[in-house]
C-alpha cells in the first residue's frame, strides 16, 4: 500500500504498508526510513530491523521471510535497490524510464511496474527477462504475482476503460489468457497461494469476483453492497483458499467464504414450511422471468463475516493470517495503526478486535500497543469497444512453444558498467573485486536447494563476473 501519493495530511508519517506473501512479517516504509516486523504474537509487533539511514522510502518489499528486501525511496523514485538488509548490503540496483508504481517477489521473478510497462527480472540474477510495453495506462501500478513457483502468473489491467485483466505465465514469458472482469475498471487484484485463483474488484466496489487460474472461468461472484459504490483498497485469501477479505473507504472490512453452492433438497423430501421458505422458492422460480441483472444479484454470495473499523476514508490493507495456530483479519492503515481481530472460521459473523499496535513508532504518553478486551470465540481454523490491449496481446501470441528469449533493438539497450539490461533498465548486481560476498560458500554449491522461508537464509541470487 503505497500512501507517498494520498493527498491530505499524513500525521502517521508513513509512505508504504504492505504484508509479505505469507503474511508472516509487515514492512512500513516512512520518511525516517523502513521497519520489518514479525507477526507471530498478538499481544506484540516485534521489530525484525530497523533502518534509519535511508529517508522518504516509499516502496519496501520483502521475500518471504528471507534477507532480501527491495526499496525505492521518494528521493529517487524511478531507482530500485535490492538489498540484504541483515548485512546491510545493497545486492544491486536498477533505474528505470519513469517512476516506479509498484514491485512484487516470488522466488523465481522479481516485477517492476510503471505506468505504461512491466519489466520481469529473474530474482536469482536480476536480469530483465522481458519487458512487457505500452500497457494502458496503469496510475496506481496495479498488478498481481502468484507466489506460487509452479504457477508463476502476472495478472495486470488490460484495458484503462473496462474491467479487462491479462495474465501472463513469467517463467514462459508468454500471455495466458484475458479476463473479462468487470464493465469498469479495475482497483485491485489478487492471486490465491497456489495460483489457481485470482479475486478482482472494479472501481464500483459492488462486486468481487473469483476467476480460475489459467482458464479464466468465473468460480464465484460476491456482493460487497448494494446501496453506494466504494473504492476497494485491497483483496485478501487465506493461506487455504477457503476465505477472502475486501477492505476498502469505509469502515466495513468483508471476508467472504469461498464455498460451492450447498446440494438441493432430494426429490420426495418435505422442505421447510416457513414464510422465507416460501419466499425463497418464489423467487428461484421467478428468476428466469427476471432482468439478469437482478436475478444475478440474487444469486450472488453475500459476506461470512464482517469488521467493524474505527475508521471510514484512510487507505488500508487488509490480509488473513494464522497467528498462534488461530485465525486472524490484520488491516494496517494509514493512520499509522495495525488493527488485529478474531476470526470465526464455523459461524462468521461480526469480528472483535483484539489488538492494535502504532506503526509509526510514537507514543504520544500512550503505550504503543493497545491491548482490548479478548473474545471468547477464538475457534482453530478447520481445513476445509473494439478490441482491447489484452485481446491484441492475446491474438498476437504464437501458438508453438514458448519463445526464446529474443535480443532487443539496439535503441532498446542501455550500457552500464560494461554491461546491457534490456528494455529501458539500467543497472546490474554491484560487486567487490573477488565477486558477490551477499552468499555463504555453502549457498553456492546447491542453489536448487536453497530454502527461503527461514529469515536467517540469505538471498538467493548468484552472480558470476567473467
Amino acid at each position: 500500500m503505497n500512501l507517498a501519493g494520498q493527498g491530505g495530511d499524513n500525521s502517521a508519517g508513513l509512505l508504504f504498508v504492505n504484508f509479505n506473501q505469507d503474511c508472516t512479517s509487515l514492512a512500513v516504509g516512512s520518511k525516517t526510513g523502513y521497519k520489518l516486523h514479525s507477526l507471530n504474537s498478538v499481544d506484540k509487533l516485534d521489530v525484525i530491523y530497523e533502518n534509519a539511514e535511508s529517508e522518504d522510502v516509499c516502496i519496501v518489499e520483502r521475500l518471504f521471510s528471507s534477507s532480501l528486501v527491495a526499496i525505492v525511496s521518494l528521493s529517487a523514485p524511478r531507482k530500485l535497490k535490492v538489498c540484504h538488509f541483515k548485512k546491510g548490503t545493497e545486492i544491486c540496483n536498477y533505474s528505470y524510464s519513469n517512476t516506479i508504481l509498484a514491485v512484487k517477489l516470488n522466488r523465481l521473478r522479481l516485477i517492476v511496474a510503471l505506468e505504461e510497462s512491466l519489466y520481469i527480472h529473474n530474482i536469482r540474477d536480476m536480469k530483465v527477462l522481458h519487458t512487457i510495453r505500452d500497457t494502458p495506462p496503469n496510475p496506481m501500478g496495479l498488478c498481481a504475482l502468484s507466489i506460487n513457483n509452479d504457477n508463476c502468473f502476472l495478472a495486470y489491467p488490460g484495458s484503462a476503460q473496462i474491467g479487462e485483466v491479462q495474465v501472463f505465465d513469467t517463467v514462459n514469458l508468454r500471455a495466458v489468457t484475458m479476463i473479462p472482469a468487470h464493465d469498469s475498471p479495475l482497483a485491485a487484484l489478487q492471486f490465491n497461494a497456489p495460483g489457481t485463483k485470482l479475486a478482482t474488484a472494479s472501481e464500483k466496489g459492488t462486486v468481487i469476483r473469483v476467476f480460475s487460474i489459467p482458464d479464466g472461468q468465473k468460480l464465484f461472484e460476491f456482493r460487497r453492497g448494494v446501496k453506494r459504490c466504494v473504492s476497494i483498497y485491497s483483496l485478501a485469501f487465506s493461506m487455504d483458499s477457503v476465505f477472502l477479505c475486501a477492505s476498502s473507504n469505509t469502515e466495513t472490512v468483508h471476508i467472504f467464504k469461498l464455498e460451492g453452492p450447498k446440494e438441493k433438497t432430494p426429490a420426495g423430501t418435505e422442505e421447510p414450511q416457513s414464510w422465507m421458505g416460501y419466499f425463497g422458492k418464489a423467487l428461484m422460480g421467478a428468476g428466469s422471468y427476471l432482468p439478469t441483472q437482478v436475478s444475478d444479484m440474487f444469486n450472488q454470495g453475500r459476506a461470512f463475516a464482517i469488521v467493524k473499523l474505527p475508521f471510514a476514508g484512510l487507505k488500508n490493507i487488509c490480509a488473513l493470517a494464522i497467528i498462534s495456530k488461530l485465525p486472524r483479519l490484520l488491516v494496517a492503515s494509514a493512520d499509522g495503526y495495525l488493527y488485529i481481530y478474531n476470526v470465526d472460521p464455523a459461524d462468521g459473523g461480526e469480528c472483535m478486535l483484539l489488538k492494535q499496535h502504532r506503526l509509526d513508532g510514537r507514543t504520544d504518553g500512550t503505550e504503543s500497543s493497545e491491548s482490548l478486551t479478548s473474545t471468547t470465540r477464538d475457534k482453530p481454523l478447520t481445513a476445509a469497444a473494439g478490441p482491447s490491449y489484452a485481446a491484441k496481446v492475446m491474438s498476437s501470441q504464437p501458438q508453438s512453444s514458448p519463445p526464446k528469449e529474443a535480443s532487443p533493438p539496439k535503441d532498446d539497450m542501455y550500457h552500464y558498467g560494461g554491461g546491457t539490461q534490456p528494455g529501458g533498465a539500467v543497472g546490474g548486481p554491484q560487486f567487490p573485486s573477488g565477486g558477490p560476498q551477499y552468499l555463504e560458500e555453502e549457498d553456492t554449491r546447491d542453489l536448487t536447494g536453497l530454502r527461503l522461508d527461514d529469515e536467517n537464509e540469505f538471498p538467493p541470487m548468484t552472480h558470476h563476473n567473467d
